[in-house]
């Protein structure tokens, strides 16, 4: 289950957000991020679009808090967390985005994340597997616009 609260904010600039504090052990860090761009996506896209996704994990392990952030991108129309590892696109596993077309540049969306979605093309059952698939290098965020359905944007979750 997945609440969103969706809104804009103006004036991102370079998008240089990142997560905060960095924990010594992967295994133990609560806080991911993505940069996003059209070169990382599988087959590489030009654009001047980029974003960046952050995440933070409770230290219970049962939220995910998230802020999706966007710039010079057009006509959105989804965003999710997917499970590949680089280089290989796969199926969705979060939704992390869905409605518009919308243009804003911004937070396209925040939320908290409680668990995957239902049915899910990952086969992930719990937020536990959705942070494990981060942790093991298999999760990215993806954002889909009208002209790039697959993807305009694309970037690897750390």
């Amino acid at each position: 289950m997945t609440r969103r609260r969706f809104g804009t904010a103006v004036g991102l600039g370079g998008l240089t957000l990142s997560g905060t504090g960095v924990a010594t052990a992967r295994s133990h860090n609560r806080n991911f991020r993505a940069h996003l761009s059209g070169e990382n996506e599988v087959h590489p896209v030009e654009t001047n679009a980029q974003g960046q996704a952050n995440f933070q994990l409770d230290k219970a392990g049962g939220e995910l808090d998230y802020k999706l952030m966007v710039a010079n991108i057009d006509d959105v129309v989804a965003a999710h967390i997917h499970c590949a590892p680089v280089g290989q696109n796969g199926p969705v596993g979060v939704t992390l985005f869905s409605g518009g077309p919308t243009s804003d540049n911004g937070i396209l969306a925040e939320g908290t994340i409680t668990a995957p979605d239902d049915r899910n093309g990952c086969g992930w059952e719990t937020l536990a597997d959705v942070v494990e698939a981060v942790r093991s290098g298999n999760a990215y965020v993806n954002v889909h616009t009208s002209a790039h359905p697959a993807g305009e944007i694309r970037g690897q979750v750390h």
